[in-house]
């Protein structure tokens, strides 16, 4: 995550906007993904295949035990297409998603299509 130290003072509405983006610009999504497996206590030894859907980079963890993508301009076709694999967890990164509205379809398409599966955005 990004390191914000600012106090309310020295903070310009202006300067929120750059703000959005919680991630360092520094970090690779192998750094997200080694980062979420650590908060969910999955093993790190765990055989992990990089695959590209519909133009996004997609991980999976031992098969479909975790599938991650932090690619930005996530489409709820890649939502459905990653619902289809039913897989045990899913992350995305939280600002990845097209728009608003994808983000929220997302979590009903996976109550739909694959009601099993924990899905969590960063």
């Amino acid at each position: 995550m990004a390191e914000v130290y600012y106090t309310p003072d020295g903070v310009r509405q202006d300067d929120l906007l750059a703000a959005v983006d919680n991630i360092r610009p520094d970090r690779s999504p192998e750094d997200f993904l080694f980062q979420v497996l650590l908060d969910w206590g999955v093993d790190l030894t765990l055989p992990i295949a990089k695959k590209t859907m519909q133009g996004k980079t997609i991980f999976f963890v031992d098969g479909n035990a975790l599938v991650a993508c932090f690619d930005a301009g996530i489409t709820e076709e890649l939502v459905k297409e990653l619902a289809a694999e039913k897989p045990l967890r899913v992350v995305f990164r939280d600002n990845g998603f097209a728009s608003d509205s994808v983000k929220i379809n997302a979590e009903q398409i996976f109550k739909q299509m694959s009601p099993g599966t924990d899905m969590k955005s960063i």
